[in-house]
């Protein structure tokens, strides 16, 4: 009886520790996915800011001067630039928040990551519970397990749809950076006459 027990704990210890591994290699998965977000956060947030300065620009733009007799085309009227330059903004703050709810998912199985490390330390304390903690244990490490693969598939998708969201941003931004600069070259054209 005894050595059936001890081959059980045995066998437990070696799934305890496969199991381990598995997590292992699962969190730095996730890091690496959490690492990839925080570089698309930090591209949203130059991208904010690059709109915001699109915006002061176009707000701090001089205003045309009286035009002469013969008079020239009308520059394009400037809340037509504003709207062009608060619509992708609103559009970015989406997949802002997106990522910052995304992170708060990211630290759920870390801090139950946690748990199981304490738990394992109450296993070292308590070896007359050994068994009964150690298939608990492993009922946890399977739920952990499960949630982080969930998360990983979760996040590749999450991905997949941020990158989709990001490439009309950008190219809208570049139409309204060209826009800009025709503006200003107008405007320059306008004044040497």
């Amino acid at each position: 009886m005894l050595l059936l027990l001890l081959l059980l704990l045995l066998l437990l210890l070696l799934l305890l520790l496969l199991l381990l591994l598995l997590l292992l290699l699962l969190l730095l998965l996730l890091l690496l996915l959490l690492l990839l977000l925080l570089l698309l956060l930090l591209l949203l947030l130059l991208l904010v800011l690059l709109l915001l300065v699109l915006l002061l620009l176009v707000l701090l733009l001089p205003p045309p001067p009286p035009p002469p007799p013969p008079p020239p085309p009308p520059p394009p009227p400037r809340l037509l630039l504003l709207l062009l330059l608060l619509l992708p903004l609103l559009l970015l703050l989406l997949p802002l928040l997106q990522l910052l709810l995304l992170l708060l998912l990211l630290l759920l199985p870390l801090l139950l990551l946690l748990l199981l490390l304490l738990l394992l330390l109450l296993l070292l304390l308590q070896l007359p519970l050994l068994l009964l903690l150690l298939l608990l244990l492993l009922l946890l490490l399977l739920l952990l397990l499960l949630l982080l693969l969930l998360q990983l598939l979760l996040l590749l998708l999450l991905l997949l749809l941020l990158l989709l969201l990001l490439l009309p941003q950008l190219l809208l931004l570049l139409l309204l950076l060209l826009l800009l600069l025709l503006l200003h070259h107008h405007h320059h054209h306008h004044h040497s006459q």
